[in-house]
């Protein structure tokens, strides 16, 4: 049986001028019942879409960012 990681990824990949392109657009991964935001890159930001779309501020985690600057945020720090 396959084993879930919780492990989403939103990946931009192709050509654009004769050039490939590949990057992870997002990164999310579901811990102890938390979103956490690994990476965000898109334009205006994921966590208030979720937060709009009804999860609690307090199971979003920005992952990517410090303890420290995660302290001064309305979301959850871990």
């Amino acid at each position: 049986m396959p084993r879930r990681r919780h492990r989403y990824l939103l990946v931009e990949a192709g050509w654009q001028n004769g050039y490939r392109i590949y990057g992870t657009l997002l990164h999310i991964d579901i811990i102890n019942n938390k979103l956490w935001l690994q990476h965000d890159a898109t334009e205006e930001g994921v966590a208030d879409e979720l937060v709009a779309a009804g999860i609690p501020k307090e199971h979003i985690v920005l992952g990517f960012r410090s303890i420290e600057s995660r302290e001064v945020t309305e979301f959850a720090i871990s």
